[in-house]
């Protein structure tokens, strides 16, 4: 018999009368469904007002994704505007801002002397941001007020990360000299520090005598392993801007006498006697303490165009540890990162440690045996556990630490844990995960962050920390903290903006989120090393 019906007749003339009522009621409503959707859909040309203290902003309900991030963008930038301006007022050439006092604040870190902390930590903001008249306010005031030669006892790590990192990353991103040169006259004060029998160098020095000693809570005089371990990237570069070999043997020797000690469990406690060359007490986090040595141990083979695979193995064999003893899921399928105290793990994480979601994701591509898809796994585990601790909170901003047993998770517990001090690691893992999963989730996460930052941390005289972030009426701590201008408001800008601003492949940020360029150095050989790895 000769078919001359089409496959779909033949297929149709084989049903039943009822399959064919069945299926035209299905193609009737999907037809009804369609027409439905188109008629309505919101209309795009409407705008919603978020109302959280913004000054009239308008931000698109339904916009093209370009036009969405470069609304948010505005919002952050405006947010920058107002911490800066307010700076500019009420605590020019201060290290920080009191934004309800409206005047100057300084803490022990920066010693007792003006060195204006927030401009030189904001500088590469205002210019990744297109603040370029507060970027020149900024570099006329290094130019003529930024004096090392003062009585002043400093933290080395502190100075290291805001004042080198971001007086390189000024220099790096604008070409003007004058960074590159108030850096090195830095570095050379902090070189008195690593005159210790070990070479470990002490928290603080005083720049004018170069002497220096320990925090006296720290382990029986010891040195702090997130400290001396969270030098390496500024110093290399010292080293490559220089040819001044001393920066880069300083941080090789760190990294040669750890490679020498025996570690409990295969993990780094948080304390070394500089004296003696020993561990203090077996506490290990990843969090406050211990965070971004390790961080750095991968950020050293990023910025060394991957050659320096030592700090590779040093990094995998760290997190293999981690993964092992610190490392568990809670009863409601959280994820955390607990710490390990004298043999005991202890089920509370900090604000501090949410960084760790960013550098998994970071370090995944190089992983061995193929786990780049378990670490970034393990990242996004940590990034959503983060943004748990700030959704279970009254202001939806997250506590400094919170706990995992008695029934409660990611909540915080005791009085003095439940604050926010405008903090960014939370953030900054949202933006690493963005990058490398371009999942819309995290930039959803990144704005929940902005409006609630904007509605319960904005004074009149600047922003804020709050007390309890599960107060519905908070009190303010009144510090403008400089690494809200250097890192928080940074990482939500670059997480609203194109992968092409600051490509991580040009491009590592250190711990206080200052860029500095990969070190595409081929065959060259850093000056004092022996080969290049």
């Amino acid at each position: 018999m000769l078919m001359r019906e089409t496959p779909e007749n033949v297929f149709l003339s084989t049903l039943r009368l009822s399959e064919k009522f069945i299926l035209l009621l299905i193609l009737s409503a999907f037809i009804t469904l369609c027409f439905g959707a188109f008629f309505f859909l919101p209309d795009n040309s409407k705008h919603k007002r978020f109302d959280f203290g913004l000054e009239d902003v308008l931000i698109p309900h339904i916009e093209s994704e370009k036009e969405a991030r470069h609304s948010s963008r505005q919002v952050i930038h405006g947010m920058m505007k107002h911490a800066w301006d307010s700076y500019r007022q009420y605590g020019w050439g201060h290290n920080e801002l009191k934004p309800i006092a409206k005047k100057g604040h300084s803490t022990n870190i920066f010693g007792n002397s003006q060195m204006g902390a927030t401009i030189v930590d904001a500088l590469d903001t205002l210019y990744i941001m297109g603040l370029h008249d507060e970027f020149k306010d900024g570099q006329e005031w290094i130019e003529q007020n930024l004096d090392f030669s003062v009585v002043s006892e400093v933290s080395v790590f502190e100075v290291n990360i805001r004042f080198i990192g971001g007086l390189l990353a000024a220099y790096y991103l604008s070409g003007q000299e004058v960074f590159k040169v108030k850096a090195v006259q830095l570095a050379e004060k902090l070189l008195p520090a690593f005159n210790t029998p070990t070479g470990i160098p002490w928290a603080m020095v005083n720049l004018k005598s170069g002497v220096g000693r320990n925090w006296g809570w720290a382990s029986a005089g010891s040195s702090i392993l997130a400290e001396f371990g969270t030098l390496h990237m500024e110093f290399v570069h010292l080293t490559y801007l220089t040819g001044n070999p001393a920066y880069y043997q300083k941080v090789m020797h760190i990294r040669k006498l750890l490679a020498k000690m025996d570690r409990p469990n295969g993990l780094y406690p948080n304390y070394l006697n500089p004296r003696t060359g020993r561990w203090g007490q077996h506490h290990t986090s990843v969090g406050g303490l211990g965070d971004s040595f390790y961080e750095y141990l991968l950020k050293a083979w990023l910025m060394s165009d991957k050659t320096d695979t030592e700090a590779r193995k040093t990094y995998d064999d760290a997190i293999e540890a981690i993964e092992r003893h610190l490392i568990r899921k809670s009863n409601g399928g959280l994820t955390f990162i607990g710490e390990w105290k004298n043999g005991h793990l202890e089920r509370k994480m900090g604000h501090l440690t949410c960084f760790a979601g960013g550098m998994f994701a970071l370090g995944a591509d190089g992983s061995p045996d193929d786990k780049a898809g378990h670490y970034l796994q393990l990242g996004a585990e940590i990034a959503h556990t983060c943004h748990e601790s700030y959704d279970r909170t009254v202001l939806k901003l997250g506590p400094e630490a919170f706990k995992f047993d008695s029934g409660l998770e990611a909540v915080a517990v005791r009085q003095n844990e439940k604050y926010y001090i405008l903090r960014p690691e939370v953030i900054e893992t949202y933006w690493y995960m963005w990058r490398f999963t371009h999942d819309p989730k995290y930039r959803q996460w990144g704005w929940e962050a902005v409006q609630a930052i904007d509605k319960y941390c904005r004074v009149s005289g600047g922003f804020s920390g709050v007390k309890d972030v599960y107060s519905s009426n908070p009190t303010y701590d009144d510090v403008q903290q400089s690494f809200f201008l250097a890192e928080t408001l940074k990482y939500l800008y670059l997480l609203f903006s194109s992968d092409e601003l600051l490509p991580l492949e040009n491009w590592v940020f250190n711990t206080e989120a200052h860029p500095l360029p990969v070190l595409h150095l081929g065959n060259i050989t850093l000056p004092g090393s022996e080969t290049q790895r």
